[in-house]
């Protein structure tokens, strides 16, 4: 998976979380979604677009036609579950590659770590 889907596998988790707290019926209903920025063009001055959105299309009216077409299916599991797992844990979410750029940066290790002794031989006994 690219790092473009993650991105926008996060905003749709994100964007669509009014909806599965039943909270809205659509994330355009919810007041201080960035869904209705990015795909119903509503003017909010706390919305950064990311260089990954204006990729989208070349015009804002092709953008927000193709954000609107990212929400017609809805997270499958398999993403719920790696997202909620990822914010559990400290993990960023990501490819291997992502990551280990992420430690290299950050000099290291992110995420969860196993828990209890090191494996391996003891040694001295």
């Amino acid at each position: 998976m690219s790092d473009d889907q993650y991105l926008f596998i996060c905003m749709r988790y994100i964007e669509l979380n009014p909806i599965r707290a039943n909270m809205v019926k659509s994330p355009g209903h919810y007041r201080w979604s960035s869904y209705r920025y990015n795909a119903q063009g509503k003017d909010d001055r706390l919305v950064t677009e990311h260089s990954l959105y204006t990729d989208l299309r070349k015009t804002k009216d092709a953008r927000l036609v193709a954000y609107k077409d990212l929400f017609r299916t809805h997270l499958d599991s398999d993403e719920l579950k790696s997202i909620r797992a990822a914010w559990q844990t400290g993990t960023p979410l990501g490819n291997d590659d992502f990551r280990e750029k992420i430690e290299r940066k950050l000099k290291t290790k992110v995420g969860q770590s196993r828990r209890g002794r090191p494996g391996g031989p003891l040694k001295g006994l």
